[in-house]
């Protein structure tokens, strides 16, 4: 079954196209922030994070709502985050978290021990390592601004300096924006390439997606009671965290190698549906009779809303024509059918959670 989506808004982002005509890849693909009251777009570029104010954009106001100078160049360090009210951004780097203001200025930073293997130096800035071989292709963590926009949480990769008895592990810390201050820390047991936060209606929990490779996606639930930061492993280490409903009862992942989606629920993390790509989807239409591939879940995927999912099988297209986006029921873990758009689309979806998503048209 295929379904006609109905055009909300269509916008283009400016910080998307290159400064220079002739330089190619300088922003990331654009991410959704969002909260409960508030939902940004988020543009990563060498040199900057621009933010821009979804109902703005699609009320036609392409002018970012906040852009915030970087202390080093995109691919250099984590995830960043903008807080809900955009007086502040954090960039997750290699050797610390920056914390920096509307005006531009550093207002905090956290210094932690190098993401590099097997650095483990502590460094005071980056350009002490930049250029270096060894710096070139770091590990990562993230970081995630809370919906009151008080707490900041960040998985770094420690001894922090002034820890007495330094040992060598990952943490996930509760900082304050407003210093720095760190207000609770817990370990995360994980071995990270690269991790990504997925926030909770509720500001006092967090899923955090660990990445480790061919080792394995540790999925980790934390709990801050304003005291104490309790972090519970849910699964056995093979499910990349994408996606939470908008009433937070229930979670979404993909598995490691991407063949099956789950929908779990919340707060035990029990799986209630498994959609197997490779059961459920039909080979893409231009594939061969008889594909050497089945088809496969991208990780970007999310809740449209309680009843909804979106998602979509773009890397397991692309040999063969634009990406196949799946509407899936909720409540019966059923695939509904494709997405018919009136026009290509080149990116996974963007889900919203309020029955709407976001996805990227081809450049004209």
């Amino acid at each position: 079954m295929f379904f006609a989506p109905r055009l909300v808004a269509s916008f283009r982002v400016p910080a998307n196209a290159p400064r220079v005509p002739d330089t190619a890849h300088t922003a990331d693909t654009p991410a959704v922030q969002r909260w409960p009251h508030r939902r940004l777009v988020v543009i990563r570029r060498n040199d900057e994070l621009l933010a821009y104010d979804l109902g703005r954009l699609v009320a036609g106001d392409g002018a970012p709502a906040a852009r915030f100078p970087a202390p080093w160049p995109r691919g250099a360090g984590g995830i960043d985050a903008v807080s809900p009210n955009l007086d502040l951004a954090v960039f997750s780097g290699q050797h610390a978290l920056h914390a920096v203001d509307a005006a531009g200025a550093l207002r905090w930073r956290v210094r932690h021990a190098c993401w590099s293997s097997p650095c483990s130096s502590f460094h005071d800035s980056y350009d002490e390592y930049a250029g270096s071989d060894g710096h070139r292709y770091p590990d990562w963590g993230s970081c995630w601004v809370s919906a009151y926009g008080s707490t900041a949480w960040a998985h770094v990769r420690i001894p922090l300096p002034d820890d007495v008895e330094p040992e060598y592990d990952e943490e996930w810390l509760v900082l304050d924006t407003v210093d720095g201050r760190v207000r609770g820390r817990a370990s995360t047991d994980t071995a990270a390439v690269g991790s990504h936060h997925i926030p909770h209606p509720d500001p006092g929990q967090m899923g955090l997606s660990v990445g480790e490779g061919q080792d394995g996606a540790p999925l980790r639930w934390g709990r801050w009671d304003g005291t104490r930061l309790t972090v519970t492993r849910i699964g056995d280490d093979d499910r990349c965290l994408v996606d939470v409903s908008p009433c937070g009862t229930r979670f979404l992942t993909v598995a490691h190698e991407q063949g099956e989606l789950a929908i779990h629920r919340l707060p035990d993390g029990a799986v209630t549906h498994e959609v197997a790509a490779y059961d459920r989807l039909p080979p893409h239409p231009q594939a061969p009779s008889q594909p050497e591939d089945e088809p496969f879940w991208d990780y970007r995927c999310g809740f449209v809303d309680e009843r909804t999912v979106i998602a979509s099988t773009g890397e397991s297209d692309e040999e063969y024509g634009h990406p196949r986006h799946w509407l899936i029921d909720t409540a019966r873990g059923d695939v509904l059918g494709q997405v018919d758009y009136p026009m290509p689309v080149s990116e996974a979806p963007m889900a919203l959670g309020d029955g709407t998503w976001l996805t990227c048209g081809e450049e004209d």
